[in-house]
């Protein structure tokens, strides 16, 4: 099960993604965070979080500067509070897998999250539960992103590590994983372990 605390709304979505703008201005889950959108808590859409991006409300209203004659940054906010309306925090996540009941799987959903759908990061069980299966690095290593699949696919394991009980030990099993996947091509994978951060 998730967290009861919703922290997005889907805005946009499609079979392979969905954008969500965040509740609270930069408070977006971290990149490659495992969260869940969808109906409700046994049936939803699980996906990794490849972007984030704080923007003005309007489109029309170019940001500018306002902290020339203050000391501090906290100071432009309690000096412009209206800047907490004008501006959002948008996050993208690539859809990686779905829950129906108790079935967990890591291939793509028969329908993306319907829009306005509550967004939520996935609570530490959850996460373990999906991660017992690691069929979802095949769905983002073919993935074409603005940002390096490589990159999120890293990202993605550095957050899911941190949740078991032998990090090291899981991030052995994904390299392995990812030879297999990505076909030997050492170059790629190289790049890929180097990101992970393996205990010393």
């Amino acid at each position: 099960m998730a967290i009861d605390k919703r922290i997005a709304e889907v805005i946009s979505a499609n079979s392979m993604e969905f954008s969500a703008q965040c509740y609270t201005l930069n408070q977006s889950p971290s990149l490659g965070s495992l969260v869940r959108a969808g109906m409700n808590a046994d049936r939803h859409v699980l996906a990794v979080v490849y972007s984030i991006e704080t923007h003005g409300l309007d489109p029309g209203r170019r940001v500018t500067i306002r902290g020339d004659s203050l000391e501090k940054e906290e100071d432009i906010f309690s000096q412009n509070p209206q800047l907490e309306k004008l501006l959002v925090t948008d996050m993208k996540a690539i859809v990686v897998g779905h829950r129906e009941g108790q079935k967990v799987s890591s291939y793509l959903p028969p329908q993306p999250p319907p829009l306005h759908s509550f967004v939520y990061v996935c609570e530490a069980a959850e996460v373990q539960d999906f991660s017992q299966s690691l069929n979802f690095l095949t769905l983002l290593s073919q993935t074409t992103l603005p940002i390096s699949p490589d990159e999120i696919i890293a990202a993605s394991l550095r957050y899911l590590g941190g949740f078991q009980d032998d990090r090291d030990a899981f991030l052995v099993k994904a390299g392995r994983e990812l030879v297999w996947i990505l076909g030997g091509d050492v170059r790629r994978i190289n790049s890929i372990l180097k990101r992970l951060d393996f205990a010393e």
